[in-house]
């Protein structure tokens, strides 16, 4: 049995009942690590482009280092935002997220090959 549907251009196939292939669907993650705080802060975009704008974004007002208010929305849900101090901001990362892999790319760096 093979269906294959078309969701926001994206091409979904599905092999069996129990089992499914994405191929061709990707999200980027921008994630922060706040001072005292033991999880991250993240948003996702669609585009890599768009992602790598938040990222630089986030980079330049570290640079500054400055008190100033850093405001992120979410892509999926509009109404959806998060403001941080930019101040307390330790790090930022950006990865991919590919539902083709089962998962995400091992965010950070690593000393495996």
């Amino acid at each position: 049995m093979l269906i294959e549907l078309d969701l926001n251009g994206r091409d979904w196939s599905v092999i069996s009942k129990n089992e499914a292939i994405l191929t061709g669907f990707s999200v980027y993650v921008i994630e922060l690590a706040l001072k005292l705080n033991p999880l991250p802060v993240s948003v996702q975009r669609k585009e890599l482009a768009d992602a790598e704008a938040i990222y630089q974004q986030v980079r330049q007002c570290l640079q500054k280092g400055q008190p100033q208010l850093l405001e992120l929305s979410c892509e999926k849900v509009e109404d959806k935002k998060v403001t941080v101090l930019a101040s307390e901001v330790i790090g930022v990362q950006l990865y991919e997220k590919t539902a083709a892999t089962g998962g995400s790319k091992r965010p950070g760096f690593s000393f495996e090959a």
